[in-house]
């Protein structure tokens, strides 16, 4: 079954926030009508944080309306279409759990899964919850950022179809929480496709597997 387009959202205005980053484009919200969709995102939307966000492999976010509604009750609070951040709430698909490079149909344009989404202090200072970043990592429904292969334009009510789905399987959320090393290492392995900020996160998480099992060893040498 295929998924739908809740709503296309953009930039309604940029917001200042604390530290070094000093604004951020996070606050979007729906827009009526078809949005032109091209390869470095939606018409009319933007980033503020060039250094770390942005960029054809995070042309478009998109978020699920159940990922959204589980956290709305957890929160207390409504969590309307962009909240998150997201250029695209969509129904039907656990977007989460999408396959990195799997490939969606939305309108005449064609999308593929890039990368999850990494929660920072800006997302942190936006939500206003405590231990937001924390709590969003443990859960790691991260949405999945996309990039464009065919522009085209998006419209509330559009279909998504998944066209292609890679034979490898990982997740978005697999790269996220880096449980699984060894299928980590084989992606990078064996796809072209893959985005720096991806091999860093395959890095980050060898170094942290190593750490772990540094850690492992030196308690099993006290205790003997």
């Amino acid at each position: 079954m295929p998924g739908e387009v809740l709503a296309v959202c953009v930039v309604h205005a940029e917001r200042q926030v604390p530290g070094r980053v000093g604004r951020t484009a996070i606050d979007k919200r729906p827009v009526d009508g078809r949005v032109a969709v091209r390869a470095l995102g939606l018409a009319g939307d933007h980033v503020a944080d060039t250094k770390h966000h942005g960029g054809v492999h995070q042309a478009v976010y998109a978020y699920a309306r159940a990922d959204a509604e589980r956290w709305a009750a957890e929160l207390g609070r409504d969590l309307p279409a962009g909240w998150f951040g997201e250029n695209l709430r969509i129904d039907g698909l656990a977007v989460s759990d999408a396959v990195l490079g799997e490939r969606w149909a939305i309108g005449d344009t064609l999308l593929e899964v890039s990368a999850p989404r990494v929660p920072c202090a800006v997302f942190q200072h936006w939500a206003g919850e405590a231990h937001w970043v924390k709590r969003f990592t443990t859960q790691s429904d991260t949405g999945a950022y996309l990039r464009v292969l065919i522009e085209g334009s998006i419209g509330a009510g559009d279909e998504v179809r998944v066209v292609h789905v890679p034979e490898h399987g990982i997740t978005v959320r697999d790269v996220f929480t880096g449980a699984d090393l060894d299928r980590l290492r084989r992606l990078r392995a064996v796809e072209p496709t893959l985005s720096d900020d991806i091999r860093m996160q395959i890095d980050r998480h060898e170094r942290r597997h190593a750490g772990a099992a540094r850690a492992a060893a030196q308690r099993t040498g006290a205790r003997a």
